[in-house]
């Protein structure tokens, strides 16, 4: 934890350069996007001279492409991967990792869904296809649609880990490709259910809660709910280090970390 708020000291202090004719490409996880999205709109209010393009993808995508030296900063849901830091090294490239927000991966229904509560278990049973039909976790005699994320998405990484124990997928899901689509399809189905980002709920979907724990900014602080996660941006040494730097100094900043806050996702400090 100290190492992390080091980091943030550092980037803070970078915020106080200004650039000019600069263009930053971020890209990654669609969890993040509309963070870097709202950050970067701002931060090109107060700094003319920069032009930051932003897009999803996913976490696996984001990083990706910065290993291939594509884009300036990667948004990512989940941790780099052992193998990703050593590609990295391969390519004589350092990545850095900068925690930006927290968040809970939500188990979330269709508003005419009875169901309100799933255990660990129940929800480990419903991906891998033990559970089929929702009279067996006390809902309607009806054949469940299960919706899951792509593999290259870091919100299926931290489910796949923390719920699915890295079990199979039952190959009845719908993938989807982000957080917005899972919402939409479990939002017109009233027998789907699916996961999504904390920062992606609202009416049109019921979030449920898991072992009596509803996913929420005080669950997550507390440590109380089981599916949270931290938030990253992540640069390497090879892209524009300094402009790059400058503007994660502006998510952490109190202005940025607010973003964070209207966003829907939880502040890191």
């Amino acid at each position: 934890m100290k190492r992390i708020f080091v980091c943030v000291l550092a980037l803070l202090l970078f915020n106080t350069i200004s650039f000019a004719g600069e263009k930053l490409v971020i890209k990654g996880s669609t969890t993040v996007l509309p963070i870097a999205q709202k950050a970067a709109e701002t931060y090109m209010n107060t700094h003319p001279g920069v032009s930051i393009s932003v897009s999803g993808g996913g976490s696996g995508t984001g990083i990706k492409t910065i290993l291939d030296g594509i884009v300036d900063i990667a948004d990512s849901s989940r941790e780099v991967k052992p193998k990703e830091f050593e590609l990295a090294k391969e390519k004589g490239m350092i990545l850095t990792v900068h925690p930006i927000a927290l968040d809970a991966v939500v188990p979330v229904v269709n508003p005419k869904n009875s169901v309100g509560n799933l255990t660990l278990k129940q929800l480990h049973d419903i991906y891998t296809g033990k559970i089929k039909n929702w009279k067996e976790v006390g809902g309607k005699n009806i054949r469940m649609v299960v919706i899951s994320r792509d593999s290259s998405s870091g919100t299926f990484e931290v489910w796949n880990k923390k719920v699915m124990h890295k079990d199979r997928v039952t190959p009845r899901a719908l993938l989807q490709a982000s957080n917005g689509a899972v919402r939409e399809v479990v939002a017109k189905n009233k027998n789907a259910i699916g996961y999504i980002g904390l920062g992606y709920a609202n009416k049109q979907i019921k979030p449920v809660s898991i072992d009596g724990v509803m996913g929420s900014r005080d669950s997550v602080r507390k440590g109380k709910y089981p599916v949270s996660r931290i938030l990253y941006m992540i640069t390497s040494d090879s892209s524009k280090q300094a402009v790059s730097y400058n503007f994660i100094g502006f998510v952490l900043s109190s202005a940025g970390q607010q973003i964070v806050q209207q966003e829907g996702f939880i502040k890191l400090r």
